[in-house]
């Protein structure tokens, strides 16, 4: 088929590379502009845009596609169908309808469950069991198009969102995949949407990192989980040289009490508002690697009853 690809992050790729490798006609694909990156904030491609490359196939990162230029030239690709995975940019209506088969999103949640731009960071700071991806045709609403496939996976206890993002990544790979064979078959069949049970994954704030100690010890464990590797959810401990920012990279509930931010022990366990919480990796502001709690502890010559902020 004639495919126009419409990504961004590493969760893209593979969808990409799949796609490529199952022998589609990729005659675009559409990504976000290079950002400014690193130490010398050089210009830094996506890795969308990293792979095309490497395909050979041509790279647009237009600034916006609700211009009657940018529908110009996205119909005279003359594809078959879109395939959307995390581009970042809502399409307009002119955009959606260009392609004969319209345009397919792949998301990563089951849906109607965490629409919207953060999907499995909030699975995971809600505590849920499970996840998935699924393949949606796209509407004008924020995805809110009928669903023709899905794959589920269970989110297991002290799983992070990067874990659950690698794993979904194939999966979604293989999904879309499917999906494009039944399309081409005319066999693809779509579901709408049940009304019941929309939730929506907003962006994730600055505000939501720094650590509640008030909250019970599951729902910090599920921030801390959910909010990992990036951007990481964090508290602020005074190591001698004033308030230091430390990231908080992997939690579990554990046994303990006490006012709430109050160190428990030498293993890392916190006290929280109901409970405590064990807090099993973290790295220091500026610092490169990660230790566990014991390791931190120790290495910040903090005692209990010391208090983070």
């Amino acid at each position: 088929m004639r495919v126009v690809f419409m990504g961004t992050p590493d969760f893209a790729v593979p969808t990409l590379a799949r796609l490529a490798q199952d022998g589609h006609d990729i005659v675009a694909v559409y990504t976000r502009a290079p950002a400014k990156a690193g130490r010398g904030m050089s210009l830094r491609p996506s890795p969308v845009h990293a792979l095309a490359e490497t395909l050979g196939v041509p790279v647009l990162t237009p600034a916006t596609l609700r211009t009657p230029e940018a529908a110009e030239t996205f119909a005279a690709h003359r594809a078959d169908v879109a395939v959307v995975v995390a581009y970042g940019m809502l399409l307009p209506q002119a955009i959606l309808d260009a392609p004969k088969h319209g345009c397919l999103n792949l998301h990563g949640s089951l849906l109607p469950r965490w629409r919207g731009a953060a999907p499995i960071q909030r699975a995971v700071m809600a505590g849920d069991a499970e996840s998935g991806v699924g393949v949606m045709r796209m509407e004008a609403g924020l995805d809110t198009g009928p669903v023709a496939l899905e794959a589920r996976i269970p989110i297991a206890p002290g799983m992070i969102a990067g874990e659950l993002h690698d794993a979904l990544m194939p999966l979604g790979a293989d999904l879309m995949a499917q999906a494009l064979v039944r399309l081409d078959a005319c066999t693809l069949t779509f579901t709408p949407q049940p009304e019941d049970g929309v939730v929506y994954a907003h962006k994730i704030t600055n505000d939501e990192a720094r650590i509640d100690w008030s909250r019970s010890a599951g729902e910090i464990a599920n921030r801390i989980n959910g909010l990992s590797p990036f951007p990481g959810a964090f508290f602020e401990v005074d190591l001698g040289k004033g308030p230091e920012r430390v990231k908080v990279l992997r939690a579990a509930p554990a046994e303990g009490a006490g006012t709430p931010g109050t160190l428990c022990d030498t293993d890392c366990t916190v006290a929280c508002g109901d409970g405590a919480v064990q807090l099993m990796e973290l790295r220091r502001a500026g610092k490169g690697g990660s230790a566990s709690g014991a390791e931190f502890v120790r290495g910040a010559r903090l005692t209990p009853g010391a208090r983070l902020g």
